[in-house]
């Protein structure tokens, strides 16, 4: 505490996996741009209209890449009809027919509900009722054959619009329009609504970047494709928190170190296309931090890196330091280095992150 402030770090982990499956290119689950809608968007809102609120904000490349992706399909659907490769944009855009069949028509209604039904479904009435009524049917089965194809043509637009978060129906008046409606969407209602959606996706990175730009906030990142580094360059590094970990029977991960190296270059190439320049900050995969692996960002001129108290009790432990300093958690508050290394390392507070992403929201 200095004159009065407190110094705190804000970070906050953009993180969605690779979730396009590497043989057909088809998304598995559509978290990557539904996500979008609600946080990536609103996080850059709130951070655009309170300029004096400086935080980091850590992308993984394969979100990054992943964003352009799902714009890049969108502007094709919109100028040619070309196919989606995700299935739940498919069934949206009417690509995907409406099943005849009690299973497919059951699968239709649980993929319209995967949300946190009190906080994104329940607000939307129209939305909530068309969900109660087949829900809290008696017959639910023999109810749901005898929904028509606009029932579901209408449900695939509320979970949508369910999504958008609060910045998007604030900002964008073409949203008006949708959520004063009780339902009967019509083709035209969906291309507006392909178009909000593409709309908001394309400009999440350049809002990011502006506010770099700016000097508002910091990106960092992670390697590429998210890997576990420090397993990566040996995989004997699991001994070092957890000392009755079975091992695989291989004696390490092939070529690992070298690999390690090919995301973070890769994870470069990338943050520059979209952020501009090269990060100073590197959050390894999962907070999983090893000395080879700090050691790898020294090679790489990686000012600092950050993982989870977890970690940071281990190497206490492991460094013999005294249980009252590591109660007192004084040495958890301050920028750490290991020997040799100029990589500045900083551990999360986890009971505070805790609190900050699971109790105060």
């Amino acid at each position: 505490m200095a004159n009065g402030k407190l110094k705190l770090v804000l970070c906050w982990h953009m993180h969605q996996p690779h979730y396009r499956d590497g043989q057909n290119g088809i998304y598995r689950l559509p978290w990557v741009y539904l996500h979008a809608l609600k946080d990536y968007t609103d996080m850059v809102w709130h951070l655009e209209n309170c300029p004096q609120a400086k935080v980091v904000v850590n992308f993984a490349p394969v979100l990054v890449e992943q964003l352009q992706d799902y714009a890049d399909q969108l502007n094709q659907w919109l100028k040619n009809g070309k196919g989606l490769t995700d299935e739940l944009l498919n069934r949206l855009v009417g690509n995907t027919p409406v099943p005849t069949d009690l299973e497919g028509r059951k699968h239709w209604l649980e993929l319209c509900q995967k949300a946190h039904a009190p906080t994104v479904i329940h607000p939307i009435e129209p939305f909530r009722k068309m969900l109660d009524a087949v829900n809290h049917c008696a017959e639910k089965e023999t109810s749901i054959h005898y929904l028509n194809e606009q029932y579901f043509t209408d449900l695939m637009v509320w979970y949508h619009l369910s999504w958008m978060g609060q910045s998007l129906r604030q900002q964008d008046k073409r949203l008006d329009a949708f959520f004063a409606s009780e339902g009967h969407f019509t083709e035209s209602d969906i291309r507006l609504l392909v178009e909000i959606i593409r709309d908001a996706i394309v400009d999440i990175v350049p809002r990011y970047r502006r506010l770099k730009e700016a000097g508002q906030i910091e990106i960092s990142m992670t390697p590429y494709g998210h890997p576990i580094v420090p397993l990566m360059i040996d995989f004997e590094s699991i001994k070092q928190s957890m000392p009755d970990a079975l091992m695989p029977e291989s004696s390490g991960y092939p070529d690992g170190e070298n690999r390690a190296r090919w995301h973070m270059n890769k994870g470069f190439e990338l943050y520059d296309k979209h952020f501009g320049g090269k990060p100073r900050g590197i959050w390894l995969s999962e907070g999983a931090m090893s000395d080879a692996a700090v050691k790898l960002l020294d090679e790489f001129d990686i000012d600092w890196t950050a993982s989870g108290e977890a970690v940071w009790r281990h190497s206490c432990e492991c460094s013999m330091i005294d249980e009252h300093e590591m109660h007192s958690k004084r040495a958890l508050y301050q920028s750490l280095q290991l020997e040799q290394s100029q990589c500045n390392l900083f551990f999360r507070d986890d009971g505070l992150s805790d609190l900050i992403g699971f109790v105060y929201k």
